[in-house]
């Protein structure tokens, strides 16, 4: 028996291929897509930052590209279309010199759609503004934005592709920036936010679209449940469930109680099971209390934000949720990670053969200057360098691990002293190497060439790298905490400590190293077992849309 179509809302503050700072906008770009190929009605809703528009432009151009190229079905009202498009893109974005603080995933073209009378590529993907402004009430009056149409890009030609919604408002979206600046976070957040969580409320008015369930990611669009609770009851989004996913309870956004008319919300709201805490606003609280259910990215990180270690201040919230706090695992795109068909890599290879990895190996000891010995074991790091990621029991650990004659790359920034103290060692050991920046190639390398991946995170809530290493037959070392914990089996899948030590960390790399020499055919058999682990969204997807029908029949009183 098929179960009913749903129709689902995301709403989200950052979005894969329209904006990035973290894991947030991969979960964005990629599960719409996976529940819309599973037969949904997805929305996306977010907003158009300067990031954004840019990208905006070049699917307008990619779409008058394609029209060109069609010339049998394409027609003058379709290059009429991408022209106005575009114009009206180049109107409202910034000088080509200004470069954005956070750049935008790559993505590729649009694939035209299939069959005999499918409408012209141009016609079908055209990025286009909604003929009316959407008026928006924030504070005590009303604010007026731009909304362009879109579409997520689908993983595969001819797969759905869920419609994406923009809003424009320059004064609040168009900056560098997607939090914040170099000088810190943007003072009007609160206002920012705001305008996306009643933006996305007014818009379903304006399209006539009523979702089951709406899916809303942290602090940034945690009023979305509340609003619908106080400000939609009347609606016909009253029906609407609420889904609320904590990515990282560390951020949870704070801001003084005096801009509580930003939101739209009175007074009456402002109290210890809403948006009050410590005197203060506290938006993803708010959220916790008023969704219909409250989701993590990983089972064992629903289980440790409840504890007093690891709750951020909200471990009693969510323990008043309870069983309402479940954990799901995100997944991993298999377009982009596998070394199948990965286009960074020297060779590519799979777990039917494993050759092309050992040039994967040759050609980045190559790459960064390190020896090009086989028989050494390769390690890799890519992370941020901060404390959060376990970087400082790395520095304490290095020269026990060094010592073991293995060769360690490490690729990330983050705090001076890591980067300073990392790129000394590279300059005076033939064993280290660090490449201080980001470099999506040069990540894509260092998971296909090395043979360990060390994660030795205080605390990870889902984590990706161990994820990416293990379809790649590159055994991850991981501290035992959230998703690494999760998504690791001890000696099977990889390698897990549970001390948060230098020490721990290297005796569990001379562990894996160990093997590695001493029994080569096992250590074989865990990277076969590792790659052939299923990570990708369709299995995630089929959680999300029982947590979804869960929801929808708590909402309404009756199974769906």
């Amino acid at each position: 028996m098929s179960m009913p179509r749903m129709k689902i809302l995301f709403v989200v503050s950052e979005c894969v291929p329209f904006s990035k700072t973290g894991g947030l906008a991969d979960v964005a770009g990629a599960l719409p897509i996976a529940l819309a190929a599973a037969g949904h009605d997805v929305r996306v809703v977010m907003p158009a930052y300067r990031v954004a528009k840019r990208y905006l432009a070049r699917q307008i151009e990619r779409a008058e590209q394609q029209a060109r190229g069609s010339a049998a079905v394409a027609t003058p009202a379709v290059a009429a279309a991408a022209a106005g498009a575009a114009a009206d893109v180049a109107d409202a974005a910034p000088p080509a010199d200004a470069a954005p603080a956070e750049a935008p995933a790559d993505a590729a073209a649009i694939a035209a759609p299939q069959g005999g009378d499918a409408p012209a590529p141009a016609e079908r993907f055209m990025p286009r503004r909604l003929p009316e402004p959407l008026g928006i009430p924030l504070g005590t009056g009303e604010v007026w934005t731009a909304v362009w149409e879109t579409r997520l890009d689908p993983e595969t030609p001819g797969a759905p592709a869920p419609r994406a919604y923009l809003l424009e408002h320059d004064v609040l979206y168009d900056r560098d920036g997607i939090y914040g600046d170099a000088h810190g976070e943007f003072g009007d957040n609160l206002a920012r936010y705001a305008l996306l969580s009643r933006g996305a409320m007014q818009l379903c008015h304006a399209l006539g679209f009523w979702p089951d369930v709406v899916h809303v990611h942290d602090w940034q669009t945690a009023l979305v449940p509340l609003y619908l609770n106080v400000l939609e009851h009347r609606s016909p989004l009253a029906r609407a469930a609420s889904v609320l996913t904590i990515h990282n309870l560390g951020y949870q956004g704070w801001f003084n109680k005096h801009q509580l008319p930003t939101t739209g919300l009175g007074w009456d709201q402002f109290h210890r099971f809403c948006l009050e805490a410590y005197d203060s606003i506290n938006l993803l609280k708010a959220g916790i209390y008023n969704a219909t259910l409250v989701s993590t990215v990983s089972p064992r990180y629903a289980q440790e934000i409840q504890t007093w270690e690891g709750g951020e201040g909200l471990d009693g919230v969510l323990r008043d949720r309870g069983t309402d706090v479940i954990g799901i695992l995100n997944g991993i795109d298999d377009s982009i990670w596998s070394p199948a068909t990965d286009p960074h890599i020297a060779a590519t290879y799979s777990a039917e053969d494993l050759s092309g990895k050992r040039l994967c190996k040759a050609a980045l000891q190559r790459e960064m200057g390190l020896e090009e010995r086989p028989d050494v074991p390769l390690l890799g790091l890519i992370s941020r360098l901060a404390t959060q990621k376990g970087i400082d029991i790395l520095a304490g650990a290095l020269d026990h691990i060094l010592s073991l004659d293995v060769q360690l790359v490490v690729l990330g920034s983050g705090e001076r002293w890591a980067e300073d103290l990392f790129s000394r060692i590279a300059g005076s050991s033939d064993r280290f190497r660090v490449y201080v920046g980001m470099n999506e190639g040069l990540a894509h390398r260092i998971e296909a060439g090395a043979d360990l991946f060390l994660m030795p995170s205080r605390y990870e809530p889902c984590g990706l790298n161990q994820l990416y290493s293990q379809r790649y037959g590159t055994l991850p070392v991981v501290r035992a905490v959230g998703g690494l914990d999760d998504t690791v089996e001890n000696n099977v899948t990889g390698f897990k400590f549970e001390e948060m030590s230098s020490m721990a960390l290297g005796n569990t790399v001379a562990w894996a190293v160990h093997l590695y020499r001493a029994d080569p055919a096992y250590f074989r058999t865990m990277q076969l077992r590792a790659m052939k682990k299923n990570s990708g969204w369709a299995q995630a997807a089929r959680q999300y849309e029982a947590l979804y029908r869960l929801a929808i029949s708590r909402r309404t009183g009756r199974p769906f």
